[in-house]
């Protein structure tokens, strides 16, 4: 099933360690501010999925139809880059699976080639 995944969303400008450290961050966000939700999740799945997008434009347009469509969601600033916007968690549900597909999965340019 998609839709009992957390997603994980991040942007292609920054480096891919920093992509790691910001999802993480906007994942901790994610389980404070929402522990039934967490809870849930990780008792029924614990699947994570990791996106990027271009920058943080993108991520702002993600978070505005976000809260349009009452997808619960988790945003992380980073106080290091002027508290730039830099990942956002989105809770499972059909509504976050809708709103995630079709963006790529982060990092793929870092695995190695078979």
């Amino acid at each position: 099933m998609n839709s009992d995944k957390v997603f994980l969303v991040t942007r292609a400008d920054l480096n891919p360690g920093q992509q790691a450290v910001q999802a993480a961050h906007a994942l901790t966000e994610f389980i404070f501010q929402h522990p039934l939700e967490a809870h849930r999740w990780k008792q029924e799945s614990n699947t994570l999925v990791m996106l990027v997008v271009p920058d943080e434009g993108k991520l702002r347009l993600m978070v505005e139809k976000a809260l349009q469509r009452g997808i619960h969601h988790s945003i992380f600033q980073e106080p290091d880059l002027e508290n730039a916007l830099t990942a956002i968690a989105f809770a499972p549900g059909d509504l976050s699976f809708k709103l995630c597909s079709g963006i790529p999965l982060a990092l793929r340019a870092s695995l190695p080639k078979a």
